[in-house]
């Protein structure tokens, strides 16, 4: 919800910004500067400002432009992709965004890596998608977004399927990535969906409990279900980056890598101001 407080917040750091409210701030840059690709030893002398190049990608993930519409401040926009496809190859995405998540969870009291999360998954078209599937329950022909997420809304985890895979099997992927990422997890909240026996033998073999919260009503449209919320939010932040909207791309890691670069940018912004 919009308060004055928040207004006046977001007028601040668009003082601090360059030109779009989507650049980066001095006190982002500082923080991940260090992450960035150093300048090679050898060969031709690197002539790419990469905060510019982060720049030109946050406007693209948050405006939900096409690559060849960015802005004639920005660099090219055939530069603009080598480096993200570059950058998502070396994770750099999501190595921002964990350590964000780890010191916003720590500023809120929490312990830097959750023991507990919730996941869910979201259908979404996928016009340009190279493969696609069709959603019997939502009636949509595309893509599906599982992910996990902690108690607090914050992205712990993404697959990307297509759309016709069952959120079960998603969820057993997520398993298998989960527990490197996250050592102390052992908690999961999920709906209905997930009351499958393939997936509850996976997380027992895996050392995982999985809860199952259904909704005590039988009343068609939206309710507030405890713990199962949290999830919704995250879809609603991810939403707001009109890049991901639909799913505009047509290989699995570069919309991987958008899911990444927008929740990363989100928790940076937090983190910082």
């Amino acid at each position: 919800m919009w308060t004055e407080a928040t207004r006046g917040r977001m007028a601040r750091i668009e003082k601090k910004t360059k030109r779009y409210v989507t650049d980066l701030t001095d006190e982002e840059w500082s923080l991940i500067e260090p992450l960035m690709p150093k300048k090679a030893r050898t060969g031709r002398p690197r002539d790419v400002n990469l905060r510019e190049v982060l720049n030109a990608l946050r406007y693209l993930a948050r405006t939900g432009c096409g690559w060849r519409m960015l802005p004639k401040d920005f660099p090219p926009w055939q530069t603009v992709y080598w480096w993200f496809r570059l950058l998502v190859r070396r994770l750099l995405f999501q190595t921002i965004h964990d350590v964000a998540l780890m010191i916003d969870r720590e500023r809120a009291g929490r312990e830097a890596s959750p023991s507990a999360g919730v996941v869910d998954s979201q259908t979404v078209k996928a016009p340009t998608a190279r493969e696609r599937g069709y959603d019997a329950g939502k009636k949509i022909s595309g893509r599906k977004r599982h992910i996990a997420v902690d108690t607090d809304r914050r992205l712990l985890m993404v697959n990307l399927t297509t759309a016709d895979i069952s959120d079960s099997a998603g969820a057993q992927q997520i398993l298998d990535v989960l527990r490197k990422r996250w050592p102390w997890m052992k908690h999961l909240f999920a709906d209905g969906a997930y009351d499958r026996t393939k997936l509850m033998d996976k997380a027992a073999f895996l050392d995982f409990t999985v809860e199952v919260v259904r909704r005590t009503d039988s009343d068609p449209g939206f309710k507030v279900v405890p713990r199962r919320w949290v999830v919704e939010r995250t879809f609603g932040w991810m939403t707001r980056w009109r890049r991901l909207v639909r799913d505009y791309e047509a290989r699995i890691d570069v919309s991987k890598g958008m899911i990444q670069l927008a929740m990363a940018s989100l928790l940076l912004r937090r983190v910082c101001h």
